[in-house]
């Protein structure tokens, strides 16, 4: 069976909101929503067939994009691949130009829309920013509270805390804290026993590979609301996120960094092949920092995670 491969767009307006439609009942998975796009013919270029199809649909041509995610996916009838770009500008005004029903809406909303399941990476992906910021270890709780606030105030919309050296009593307080600095600014993502999920039940949990293979052969351990994210390192880890249903993850090392210097790592390469043929949305993490994005971009990632590349006051 040939594979479909399709060109969609999370168009985002300038106040954040994301643009999708509605699929006629006659349609395949007709009646659900989604993010507007169309085939690629033969011999047309992805940017090409988005470029035509949102003039087709829309009536808007795109003027800025960039790649947003790759997606695979088998129905019982037909295969696609699901090439999707994020349109951040445009040039007219978007209307259903063939009577679809069309709506903007905030990427938290789109959870109350129900989508094709080859479509939920890309909303996963539509609601995750492209800059991961993981809090640097051997740091006083009160120097990690002013680092995180000063990060949130800079932009930063996700942040994992991590903080191997300190005592659970002393993460769960500091977790507390900064959940509090996150809420409605940021995702926060925490690392530690599962055991404590129901103690914060807005952040999400960032899974250490020793976890992921621990867990990868049960069930998901959170429910679908809430993020789930998983260190990954090879392509059995990647291919052990999917088996967990994991939303996202990091994919390290991608270069020789200052806290593992010794260890083997990814590049470039390398790390695009694997993301050719996995699914969900990944960070590249590695010596790597927001002068990496269009790289990562076009290697197949969300965008990068970072620790000193990202910790105010700090650089690599």
């Amino acid at each position: 069976m040939k594979r479909i491969h399709v060109a969609a767009a999370v168009i985002r307006a300038e106040d954040g909101r994301i643009l999708i439609a509605r699929r006629a009942d006659d349609q395949h998975q007709g009646g659900l929503w989604e993010f507007p796009g169309g085939k690629v013919e033969p011999g047309e270029t992805v940017q090409a067939a988005l470029a035509r199809e949102l003039e087709e649909e829309l009536g808007i041509r795109p003027s800025v994009a960039r790649p947003l995610i790759q997606v695979h996916h088998d129905y019982p009838d037909k295969q696609v691949l699901l090439d999707v770009w994020e349109v951040s500008a445009f040039v007219g005004t978007p209307h259903g130009a063939e009577g679809q029903p069309l709506a903007w809406v905030s990427a938290r909303q789109l959870l109350e829309y129900q989508f094709p399941a080859a479509n939920q990476p890309i909303v996963a992906a539509a609601r995750l920013p492209d800059r991961y910021l993981i809090t640097p270890e051997g740091l006083t709780a009160q120097a990690l509270l002013q680092g995180v606030r000063a990060a949130l105030a800079s932009g930063i919309r996700l942040v994992q805390l991590r903080a191997p050296g300190m005592f659970d009593a002393q993460y769960r307080d500091l977790a507390l804290d900064i959940q509090g600095l996150c809420t409605g600014k940021a995702q926060l993502m925490l690392k530690g026993p599962l055991e404590w999920l129901g103690d914060f039940p807005a952040a999400g949990w960032h899974l250490t590979s020793r976890q992921l293979h621990e867990l990868a052969a049960g069930e998901r351990p959170l429910p679908a609301g809430r993020w789930l994210a998983a260190s990954c390192h090879t392509a059995e880890e990647l291919a052990l996120a999917t088996q967990l249903g994991a939303d996202f993850v990091t994919l390290s090392p991608l270069q020789a960094t200052q806290s593992h210097p010794g260890a083997q790592s990814l590049g470039w390469s390398y790390a695009s092949e694997l993301l050719r043929s996995f699914n969900q949305p990944a960070y590249l993490l590695g010596g790597v920092g927001p002068q990496h994005l269009e790289q990562a971009w076009q290697a197949g990632a969300q965008g990068v995670a970072g620790i000193r590349a990202f910790w105010p006051g700090r650089a690599d």
